[in-house]
Parts: structure tokens; C-alpha cells; sequence
């Protein structure tokens, strides 16, 4: 594996802070072979302050190749500023359903994201 995909999507104002959609993402994504960089597990305390998560994640982003998206990620201001970052970076972004498609394997392939 040459890079890590990050998971990004909302978390401020949903149930457990969606820490279970991004873990199940997480862990789908690993059973792929796919090397993971979920940001529930870098800010597992809740009641953190969001700026200093986003400070955490945006550094732990940048390391990253590829992002995957969840669902309502486009109304996070979190998730829009990551996938924007990585936009501009160059990386691979889609949403979570399609890196587990076939076609999506195939793509991480072409973005050096798996083995």
C-alpha cells in the first residue's frame, strides 16, 4: 500500500457524533486491505473542541492519498473543509460505496492507494 484513505463525514450535532457510521467505514474498508485513517479513532474523547480536532485530522489528512466519503458529508463544515483540502491536493475522493466497489479498487490501484 503506498497511502492511506481518510475517511471524512459529519459528526458535529449527529447521535454518538457518527463515530459508528465512521467505524463501520473503517472497518469495511480494512477488510479490503485498504490502510484507514478514521478520525473517530484520532478524537475519541466527545467533548473535545472541534477546532482542535480539525487541527488533528487535517494533519493526519495530509498523509493520507484518498479520501472516502460518507453520507451528509457535503452539509459538514469539517468534512467539506477535508474534502476540499484534498482537492486541492490532488487526492482521489469518493464516497465509501464506490472505494468498495470493484471499480473503485481499481481506482484506488490507479491512486496508489492499495496494494
Amino acid at each position: 500500500m503506498k497511502g492511506p484513505i481518510y475517511v471524512s463525514g459529519p459528526m458535529t450535532g449527529m447521535l454518538e457524533l457518527n463515530f459508528p457510521a465512521f467505524n463501520a467505514a473503517a472497518q469495511r474498508l480494512r477488510a479490503l486491505g485498504f490502510e484507514v485513517v478514521n478520525p473517530a479513532e484520532l478524537n475519541p474523547d466527545p467533548a473535545a473542541k472541534w477546532v482542535d480536532c480539525m487541527r488533528q485530522d487535517i494533519k493526519a489528512l495530509c498523509d493520507c492519498q484518498a479520501v472516502a466519503t460518507l453520507p451528509g458529508w457535503e452539509r459538514s463544515k469539517g468534512a467539506s473543509l477535508e474534502v476540499l483540502i484534498a482537492e486541492r491536493l490532488g487526492m482521489a475522493v469518493m464516497p465509501l460505496e464506490a472505494w468498495l466497489s470493484a471499480e473503485g479498487q481499481a481506482q484506488a490501484q490507479i491512486a496508489g492507494v492499495a496494494a
